[in-house]
C-alpha cells in the first residue's frame, strides 16, 4: 500500500496529517508535482517531479496508483480515472469519491466551470477550515484502518 499525493494544490497541513499517518503506519507516500518540492527526513516520503504541463501530474499518478493504493486529490478528472480502475481517492476536505459520487461531482465542476467562463460566477471553492483539516483528519483514519485491514471503503 502507497499514498499518493497530488501534490501541486494538496494544503500543506494536509500533507503534514499524511506524513504522521505514514510514520505511524509504516506506509510509504509519494508526493507527485510538476515543481520541486521540500525534502523529506524519512525513507517512507518520496517526491517525484514530473515535466511541467496540463495533467502530466495527475497522468502519473493514474499510471502507477495501484488497487491497493490511496489517492490524496482535489483534482475530480483525476478522481474520477482512480475510481474508474478500482482504486481509491480521497479529498483533501475529507471526502472520498466513490463510482456513485464522482460523475455528479463532474458535472457540476464542468456546469461551474461553465458559469464562471460566462462571467455569471465568480470565485472557486470556500477558504480551507479548521473542519476541513478535521474531517480529512477523521476520514483518513477510518479508511487507513479499513485498508490496512485488506477491506475496500464502503
Amino acid at each position: 500500500m502507497k499514498i499518493w499525493i497530488d501534490a501541486d494544490a494538496c494544503p500543506r497541513v494536509i500533507k503534514e496529517i499524511l506524513f504522521k499517518a505514514s510514520e505511524r503506519l509504516n506506509i510509504p507516500v509519494c508526493l507527485v508535482a510538476n515543481k520541486a518540492l521540500t525534502k523529506h527526513n524519512t525513507h517512507l516520503v518520496e517526491s517525484v517531479v514530473v515535466k511541467d504541463g496540463f495533467d502530466v501530474a495527475d497522468d502519473y499518478i493514474a499510471e502507477h496508483a495501484t488497487l491497493e493504493d490511496l489517492v490524496i486529490t482535489a483534482d475530480i478528472p483525476l478522481a474520477a480515472r482512480v475510481v474508474a480502475k478500482g482504486g481509491v481517492a480521497l479529498d483533501p476536505r475529507g471526502d472520498l469519491y466513490t463510482e456513485e459520487n464522482v460523475g455528479e461531482r463532474l458535472s457540476i465542476r464542468d456546469l461551474m466551470m461553465e458559469l464562471r467562463s460566462g462571467g455569471l460566477v465568480q470565485g472557486g471553492p470556500a477558504q480551507f477550515s479548521l473542519t476541513d483539516r478535521q474531517r480529512f483528519a477523521s476520514s483518513l483514519d477510518r479508511l487507513l484502518t479499513q485498508m490496512v485491514r485488506g477491506k475496500r471503503p464502503a
